[in-house]
């Protein structure tokens, strides 16, 4: 039968999981269950002022829930080319980009090159 040591935590360490207990949503058993430390023991550790709390450090908690702002906006519009008057094309980019492309020009080079800088 494996003989059973007892554990030694520093006073640091007893500070830091005492702290742990004091986050938004977690119990002492979670923590307890996170260190392998019986839940009675960390109840012990906050009682004992050498570890408790010290509200200065405590998470703040929000006063209330709050929604943050969200703006829907129209999908952005595909590149558009337009042929312009003598051989010039000009395309409009996302972001306000402009390509302009003048005199003659192989349309499938001209597609994969938008399809690169749209990607």
């Amino acid at each position: 039968m494996a003989r059973r040591t007892k554990r030694l935590w520093t006073d640091e360490e007893k500070r830091s999981i005492c702290f742990q207990t004091a986050a938004p949503g977690i119990s002492v058993a979670q923590v307890a269950r996170r260190y392998a430390v019986n839940a009675n023991l960390i109840f012990k550790w906050l009682r004992d002022p050498r570890y408790a709390l010290d509200p200065a450090s405590a998470p703040i908690l929000p006063e209330e829930a709050r929604f943050l702002p969200v703006e829907i906006v129209a999908e952005t519009k595909a590149p558009v080319a337009a042929p312009a008057a003598d051989g010039h094309i000009e395309i409009e980019l996302a972001g306000g980009h402009r390509m302009r492309i003048s005199g003659s020009y192989d349309p499938e080079a001209l597609a994969r090159l938008i399809r690169g800088l749209t990607a």
